[in-house]
């Protein structure tokens, strides 16, 4: 599993520098979710979890809840 999330991490981080636009869902994935950008680097908590941190969220974001924006 840490070899999984580690890989998920690194994939994240080499595309996605500290500073990067992102969108995020706090819930399930649906409708357009919320702009932000990220202010860490991607991360493992918990020993499960890949995560980010975004600005003017009080929470840390699953990977699996966050996409960078492109355009």
């Amino acid at each position: 599993m840490t070899r999984k999330l580690q890989k998920e991490i690194d994939d994240f981080n080499s595309k996605c520098p500290v500073g990067t636009p992102v969108r995020y869902w706090t819930g399930a994935r649906q409708g357009e979710g919320k702009k932000s950008i990220t202010t860490t680097a991607a991360e493992i908590i918990g020993g499960h979890t890949s995560i980010v941190w975004v600005k003017d969220h009080p929470a840390c974001i699953a990977l699996s809840h966050i996409e960078p924006i492109t355009d």
